[in-house]
């Protein structure tokens, strides 16, 4: 973050643990998405942060999954900016039955009701490629910027 008296040593940084923990708990989480012209589009949506990566359904028609369809790349972040946490990555349409009855019960435990049917409502996963935290107040502001690459696999 230049130009903004970011830290450049190590102390402060703030731990994968604590960006898992907001990405968990959060209710509303806001995707970023770019449709094919390039035009970007921001949209709330309900989802579960497990097993390292984000879980999320929309409706098959909607915007969103006609740009994930075009171009795979996204971003996710929590609704809380004073603690950011931003997830850069790629997602995946989820299509094995058992994965989507556990993501079908752990929404419904989150949310007391389950995403609509996943054959006409696309589930995605969406693996990181790297991500971003920074909390907003003083003095953790200046010490706590921190970024997270993953490998391809993740």
């Amino acid at each position: 973050m230049p130009d903004y008296g970011i830290a450049t040593d190590d102390d402060g940084l703030l731990p994968w643990a604590w960006a898992v923990e907001r990405l968990e708990r959060a209710r509303n989480y806001w995707v970023a998405t770019t449709g094919p012209d390039g035009a970007p589009h921001l949209a709330a949506v309900w989802g579960l942060w497990r097993d390292e990566v984000f879980c999320f359904s929309t409706g098959g028609r909607s915007r969103k999954a006609r740009n994930l369809a075009a171009d795979r790349r996204c971003v996710i972040t929590p609704e809380q900016a004073g603690e950011s946490v931003v997830v850069e990555g790629t997602a995946e349409r989820v299509t094995d039955p058992a994965a989507l009855d556990a993501l079908l019960a752990a929404y419904r435990g989150k949310y007391g009701s389950g995403f609509p049917d996943p054959v006409e409502h696309p589930v995605f996963a969406v693996r990181p490629r790297v991500a971003f935290a920074v909390v907003e107040r003083e003095p953790m502001f200046s010490r706590s910027a921190t970024r997270w690459t993953f490998g391809p696999s993740a």
